[in-house]
This record gives structure tokens, sequence and C-alpha cells, in this order.
């Protein structure tokens, strides 16, 4: 691991706050940012660098809740219910992370992060909204104010057990790789429970501070988290986060889709290129 110095320090905060912007812009966390910067470009191993994400992750989903707190665009019962299954992937995911080898996980990292691309890209034109504020939403569906139409919509729910799948996967890769659960969360939400891109970013944010607890505190333990790196990691992302509630709201919903798959793409190139050398 390199040797702690302010450049380091003043690094990792500069990308703490690029990774907080990008990823509560898009319910991600900035861990799909953060971790293949702190392990490919500093040179940090990737069980540190998923250690120090999962704080940071912490940290952007206490500022996206609050943020987003009255906007009605997450919608805590769905919430409550997949998080069940999210714990248990993540406890899961923490206590097996020791068992794989690095480049395996940087492998699985490319994996889900190109699964994750395809899903979002295959409904860049589609919105799951309707436009009859008075419709039923169901048990847990919602209604938010749309930025992109300027009046209140409704969203139902579908296909809740493939969520709760999701979900679980999305626990378990959370701890393993320190991405926060909502690179899976977001596009399985958007693509297959019917969830408009919006809700289900604010809905994710709001679930992944829940998701990394269990995996921060099983890293800490087995002493993969520096709180010397992480301190400044999670400071910077504070800061990004406020600039990038305010950013989403003017971005068009096709902007933040096309924006969330280049990203993804950008990202797994690097870790497979990582993983092979």
């Amino acid at each position: 691991m390199p040797a702690v110095t302010l450049p380091l320090i003043l690094i990792i905060f500069g990308s703490g706050a690029l990774a907080g912007c990008i990823g509560s812009m898009l319910g991600l966390g900035g861990g799909v940012f953060l971790v293949p910067l702190l392990n490919l470009a500093l040179g940090f191993p990737l069980r540190t660098a998923a250690a120090i994400s999962l704080c940071t992750v912490i940290a952007t989903s206490s500022s996206v809740s609050a943020g987003q707190a009255g906007s009605q665009l997450i919608n805590i019962r769905l919430g409550m219910v997949l998080e069940v299954a999210t714990v248990a992937g993540s406890l899961l995911g923490g206590l097996t992370a020791h068992l794989f080898s690095e480049h395996g996980l940087q492998r699985l990292f490319t994996l889900v992060t190109i699964v994750t691309a395809v899903a979002v890209l295959s409904r860049i034109n589609r919105r799951n909204v309707i436009l009859d504020p008075a419709a039923d939403p169901g048990t847990l569906g919602g209604r938010f104010l749309d930025e992109d139409s300027g009046t209140v919509v409704t969203y139902r729910v579908r296909r809740l057990p493939v969520g709760l799948v999701a979900s679980f996967v999305a626990g378990n890769v959370s701890s393993l790789l320190g991405v926060g659960g909502g690179v899976l969360k977001v596009p399985a939400l958007n693509t297959w429970c019917g969830v408009p891109v919006r809700a289900a970013a604010a809905t994710s944010a709001f679930m992944i501070g829940v998701t990394a607890t269990g995996g921060a505190i099983i890293y800490y333990g087995h002493g993969d988290l520096p709180a010397v790196l992480a301190a400044p990691a999670v400071l910077g992302v504070q800061l990004g986060s406020w600039f990038g509630l305010r950013l989403a709201g003017r971005v068009p919903t096709r902007g933040l889709k096309l924006l969330l798959t280049v990203v993804l793409l950008l990202v797994a190139l690097l870790m497979f290129l990582r993983s092979v050398s």
C-alpha cells in the first residue's frame, strides 16, 4: 500500500469529491468510480480500496437521503422491503471476501459493470411513468414531481421477486467490491421492476448506506480499513454529493442513463486491463 502523504490525502479527497458528485446523481454511491481509481491509479490493494469506498458509500447515502427528503423520490416502503435481502447479501459478501483472489474480484467487477451497462442502455428511451397523477400506484409504487415533464407522475412496482434477488446479489457484490450495491440496484429497479430512473437512484442511495455498513464493519475487523485515508475520502464525497444533488435535477433522464452507461463501460475496461496485467 502507498505511504500516507499529504499529496496522497489531497488526491483521495479530490477523487472522493468527483465520485460523490457522479454517484449521488446516479444513486451508485460513488464506489463504482472510487474503487478503480484507488486500485488502478494509486496502487491500493483491492480489499483496502473496497473498504475505503464502503465508508464513502455510507457518507453518500446520508447526504442524498437528507437532500432528497420531501421530494417523494425516495420510496421508503420499497427500500425497506428490498433492504432485507440486501443486508443478507452484504453480510455474506463481507464474510467471504477473503476467499477470492484479487484478480478474481477484478474480473467479477468487470462482469458486473458490463451487465449493468447493457441493462441501462437497453431502456435508454423508455420511461416507467404513468402521466395520470390520480392512477393507483399499488402497494409499493409511488408518485413524484417529474423534472422532465414538470408534472406529478405515478409508477407501479413490478416483478418484486426479481428485485429481491437483485438486491441480494447487489448486497453481496457491495461487500466484495466496495461499490455500495447501487451499481446493480438502479438498473434492476429501472429495467425489470418498473421504477423510473430518478426514483430508482434516490431509493438506491437511501438503501446503500445500510448495505455498506455491514461490509465496512467486517473489513475493519480484518484490518483492511485505514481510517487516516478513509476520512479524506468521506469528506470529499460529502462535498461532491452536495453538488451532485443540485446537478441531477437539471440533467434529462436520457442524459442520466447515457452518463451511467459510458462511465460503467469505461470502468469495466480499466478493471479488465488491470486483471490481466
